[in-house]
């Protein structure tokens, strides 16, 4: 399986307000990108993260090994860690002595689809931190909802 990088990045102007995401896919072996980036005019920023990492991963033509980079901790830890008890337990979560369903569950489904597709590491990196491809993504992604802060 082709090795691939995948750097995402979503947010917010107001959080619910209008979002963006973005991706970047580089295959390191043959130097070839694919950028992505779109907007919704009211969202929230964890609903744009998962958003990214969803659309770059169905960008994907065939199974690939992936690594992951991005700056959501909200991602990085439902990939690795609340997925699985997710699933296990009827896609809800507790919530003091009661289960409630989980935020985001149509999303969190559709990743949940492609991370079993391809084998994907989440590799965290900080935020506006100088990271030229995580720049890059926030700046996409920022950019894709300027358009609705005009309107």
């Amino acid at each position: 399986m082709p090795e691939v990088l995948l750097y995402t990045d979503g947010g917010c102007s107001g959080n619910p307000g209008p979002g963006g995401w973005a991706f970047v896919l580089r295959h390191p072996k043959s130097g070839k990108e694919l950028e992505g980036s779109g907007a919704e005019a009211e969202t929230t920023n964890n609903r744009m993260e998962l958003t990214a990492v969803i659309r770059g991963l169905a960008a994907l033509k065939r199974p690939a090994h992936v690594e992951l980079i991005t700056d959501s901790v909200y991602v990085g830890k439902g990939i690795s860690e609340w997925l699985p008890k997710w699933k296990a337990s009827g896609w809800q979560r507790r919530e003091g002595k009661r289960w409630v369903p989980i935020r985001n569950e149509d999303l969190w489904r559709q990743l949940d689809a492609l991370l079993m597709r391809h084998t994907v590491q989440y590799t965290p990196v900080a935020g506006h931190s100088g990271h030229p491809e995580n720049d890059r993504v926030d700046r996409l992604a920022v950019a894709a909802y300027q358009r609705y802060l005009k309107s």
